[in-house]
């Protein structure tokens, strides 16, 4: 039987060197609780590394966390990678570790905290999550696809870091799965502003515990997959965008 799910699918943790650090697994789950929040999709830059941390807290919860990360192309073009398991997460963020040069000043961009579900910290990251990797913005969409993953456009409406902000524009080879939309506009705004042949979703973009499902996407779903999130994104069997 479908559903409504309501998904917000873009949450940094304490991991990312721009969030606070009261992003830690608890907190963010509490709050997505309240908010009554079904799936989640942890997207730290560059990097996976709290993900597991989520999965694990959340098992007793009743909330589906989609492990993945937010890339940052050679374009400099921030790119939501989803997936099911953590196996292929580390697969990519294998590769993008590869070709993400630099290392992180704390001073500058802040701490990157790796945490367990306890909330224990594991270690800090010093790789420059914030930087942009080398890899070109086609090649790490065909990359995340390849492992069974799903690709989202971040925050189209926003100036810096955006597919249209970078590039002015949003080439017809790129084959992405949906565009995403801040807080900052409506879905109505967004149809007007944006003659896109993709499916607009729209997530909070969370940097702190109560911006969590301050904006979200509600999916008509069998149950919280990253499959039955691609069949909504292409209006198949029944799943659908209900925003």
């Amino acid at each position: 039987m479908l559903r409504p799910f309501k998904a917000d699918l873009h949450i940094h943790t304490c991991l990312s060197p721009c969030t606070e650090l009261d992003m830690s697994p608890k907190k963010i789950l509490t709050s997505a609780k309240k908010k009554e929040i079904d799936i989640l999709g942890i997207c730290d830059h560059n990097s996976t590394e709290n993900s597991l941390a989520l999965m694990n807290a959340a098992k007793n919860m009743n909330i589906k966390i989609f492990p993945g990360m937010e890339v940052t192309s050679q374009e400099e073009v921030h790119v939501l990678a989803l997936f099911d398991d953590i196996e292929n997460t580390l697969k990519l963020q294998e590769f993008v570790y590869k070709n993400l040069p630099g290392e992180n000043d704390e001073e500058a961009f802040g701490m990157q905290v790796i945490v367990n579900e306890k909330e224990e910290v594991l270690g800090f990251n010093n790789k420059l999550l914030i930087g942009a990797t080398a890899i070109p913005l086609n090649e790490v969409i065909q990359l995340i696809h390849s492992l069974d993953g799903i690709t989202i456009a971040s925050h189209i409406d926003r100036e810096s870091f955006s597919i249209i902000g970078q590039l002015g524009f949003i080439p017809e080879n790129l084959e992405l799965d949906a565009l995403e939309i801040s807080p900052n506009i409506t879905f109505e705004e967004a149809k007007k502003r944006f003659e896109y042949n993709y499916p607009i979703t729209c997530s909070s973009d969370a940097h702190y515990p109560d911006d969590i499902g301050k904006s979200y996407t509600t999916f008509l779903l069998k149950n919280g997959t990253v499959a039955e999130i691609k069949k909504a994104l292409k209006n198949e069997e029944g799943r659908k965008l209900i925003h």
